[in-house]
């Protein structure tokens, strides 16, 4: 923030429409596709605005890309798959929240968790957690963990695009399906 700037001045709100205006264009457009004059023509302001807040185009970006790295490892740092007894419940309510997070933010996600270099990083992240997690909930011996956790992944990022974003189903729905589809009784063994 430049110095001098009051919480909440004209300011602080012409920073913050320059990145919605920004994660708007970023995930219509592109990166590449989007210039520093489309977004301040998108907010309604001047490059020298778009300067006193960001260096270039590219930190602005990469700001947004670390705004959505850090909400979207929150969540799911938060995952608590409980004891026996709530397991299935308490991953449905984690997958629910995530969703929700996606569905909130649509244009900072397709951005962060679709067009970045940085997304397979963080789905790779996001399949470690899930499997520390799970691993001592489900039994696998027939199976490769990686493989079923990297399928829910997946899926998770398939619907959260066909669906989740486009408003088909809302996301209690959706993490109801994945968990009846992924965690029927009989693979629940401890």
């Amino acid at each position: 923030m430049p110095r001098g700037r009051k919480v909440n001045s004209s300011g602080e709100k012409s920073k913050k429409l320059l990145q919605e205006k920004a994660i708007e264009l970023f995930s219509q457009f592109g990166y590449h596709e989007t210039k520093i004059s489309d977004i301040v023509k998108a907010a309604n302001l001047t490059q020298p605005t778009f300067y006193l807040y960001f260096e270039n185009k590219e930190s602005l970006y990469n700001d947004l890309i670390l705004q959505f790295r850090n909400e979207f490892l929150e969540n799911v740092n938060r995952i608590n798959v409980g004891n026996e007894d709530n397991f299935i419940e308490k991953l449905q309510t984690n997958f629910t929240a995530l969703f929700k997070f996606f569905a909130s933010n649509p244009h900072l996600t397709k951005i962060g968790f679709y067009q970045t270099e940085e997304s397979e990083e963080l789905k790779n992240i996001f399949s470690q957690i899930l499997e520390e997690k799970l691993k001592e909930r489900v039994e696998f011996s027939d199976h490769d963990i990686r493989i079923f956790i990297n399928s829910i992944v997946g899926a998770i990022e398939r619907l959260t695009l066909t669906m989740l974003f486009t408003k088909e189903k809302e996301p209690e729905q959706l993490a109801s399906e994945l968990i009846n589809i992924y965690f029927a009784k009989e693979l629940i063994c401890r």
